[in-house]
C-alpha cells in the first residue's frame, strides 16, 4: 500500500526538464545558429589550409601513406632562393595580373559607359557582350589554341590577309604570356562590365545634369563626377578580378601544359606547383610554395583593400 504514496513524483519532473532545455536553448539561440557556419568553415577551408600548412613542413613525397619527416622550413627556403624557377613564377603570376586587371577594367568601364545609354538593339549587344562568361576556361582555351595556331589558325590566316608574317601566338616564348593575358581579358571584361553596369545604374543624375548646365564637357564629367562616384565600385571589380588574376591556372594548363610551355615562359605559381604536386609527387614542396602563393594573395588583398578604403574616404 506505501508503493501509491511515492509514484507520481517522477511524471512531474519531466515537463519542467524540458522547459528548462528549451529556455537554455532560446538563450543561446544565436549560438545555435551559427554552429553549421563555423562547421562549414571548419571542415571546408580552415582543415585544407591546415593540413596544406603541416604538409609545407615535412619532407612528404610519393604516396600519400608514405611515412613523412619533418623538415621545418628547408621547404621555404628552398624555393625562397630557387632563382630559376620560383622567382621568375612571382614575376609572371604578377604581370599576369597586373596587365590583365588594367585592361579589363578599363576596357569593361568603356563598354560599361556605352551600354550605360539606350540604343537599339541594346539587349542583343548585350547578351553577345556576356557569351564569353558562359564557357569553361578549359574549353575557351581550346577554342584560342586553334585559332592562334601556326600554320593552320585563323589568327594567321587574317594575318595572311594583309601582308603580315604569321606569328607564334602561344608557341613562341616572347608572346605566349601576352596571348593569354588576352584569352583572359577576352573571357573576363564582361563579368567587369557587369559589375561596373550595375554600378551606374545607380549613380544619381543630378550632379551630372547640374555640371551639364555649367557648361562642362563629357570629359570633365567624367573625370569629375562619374569617376569619384564610381571608385568604390571601381574597386569591388578590382578586388574580385585580381583574386581570379591571380588564380588563373585552367587557362594556362589548357594551351601550355606542365610547366607552362618547353621554356616554362607561362608558368605562375599555380602552374609551378601543379607540377610538383602531380608530376613530380613532391607534397611538401608543392605544399610549401602554395602557402606562400596564399601569403602573396594575402598581402594583394590587403593592399587592396588599404586603397579602396583610402579612396572610400577622399
Amino acid at each position: 500500500m506505501a508503493v501509491s504514496t511515492t509514484s507520481p513524483a517522477p511524471a512531474a519532473a519531466r515537463p519542467s526538464t524540458r522547459r528548462s532545455f528549451v529556455d537554455r536553448v532560446d538563450a543561446h539561440l544565436k549560438w545555435v545558429l551559427i554552429v553549421p557556419s563555423v562547421a562549414f568553415v571548419g571542415l571546408l577551408i580552415a582543415f585544407p589550409i591546415a593540413y596544406t600548412a603541416y604538409l609545407s613542413f615535412t619532407n612528404a613525397s610519393g604516396s600519400v601513406s608514405r611515412p613523412k619527416r619533418f623538415v621545418g622550413l628547408e621547404n621555404y627556403t628552398r624555393w625562397l632562393t630557387d632563382a630559376d624557377r620560383f622567382w621568375p613564377a612571382v614575376g609572371r603570376t604578377a604581370y599576369f595580373t597586373g596587365a590583365a586587371l588594367v585592361l579589363e577594367l578599363v576596357i569593361g568601364l568603356a563598354i560599361a559607359l556605352l551600354l550605360r545609354k539606350t540604343f537599339r538593339g541594346q539587349g542583343v549587344v548585350r547578351v553577345l557582350i556576356l557569351l564569353p562568361l558562359v564557357a569553361t576556361p578549359v574549353a575557351v582555351g581550346m577554342m584560342w589554341l586553334l585559332i592562334f595556331e601556326p600554320t593552320i589558325g585563323f589568327a594567321n590566316l587574317v594575318l595572311g590577309w594583309f601582308g603580315i608574317p604569321a606569328q607564334g601566338w602561344l608557341s613562341d616564348p616572347s608572346t605566349a604570356l601576352n596571348t593569354l593575358i588576352f584569352i583572359d581579358v577576352w573571357q573576363w571584361t564582361p563579368m567587369v562590365v557587369l559589375i561596373l553596369l550595375a554600378g551606374l545604374t545607380t549613380l544619381p543624375e543630378e550632379p551630372d545634369e547640374a555640371a551639364r548646365v555649367d557648361g562642362a564637357g563629357a570629359w570633365q564629367r567624367f573625370r569629375h563626377i562619374t569617376l569619384p562616384l564610381l571608385a568604390p565600385v571601381i574597386g569591388a571589380a578590382a578586388i574580385l578580378r585580381s583574386i581570379d588574376a591571380l588564380k588563373t591556372f585552367d587557362i594556362i594548363y589548357a594551351t601550355k601544359g606542365v610547366g607552362g610551355g618547353s621554356s616554362h615562359e607561362a608558368e605562375t605559381l599555380n602552374v609551378l606547383a601543379y607540377g610538383q604536386a602531380f608530376q613530380f609527387s613532391q607534397y611538401g614542396r608543392a605544399s610549401a610554395l602554395l602557402m606562400l602563393f596564399f601569403l602573396l594573395i594575402v598581402i594583394v588583398l590587403a593592399t587592396l583593400a588599404i586603397l579602396r578604403k583610402k579612396a572610400d574616404q577622399s
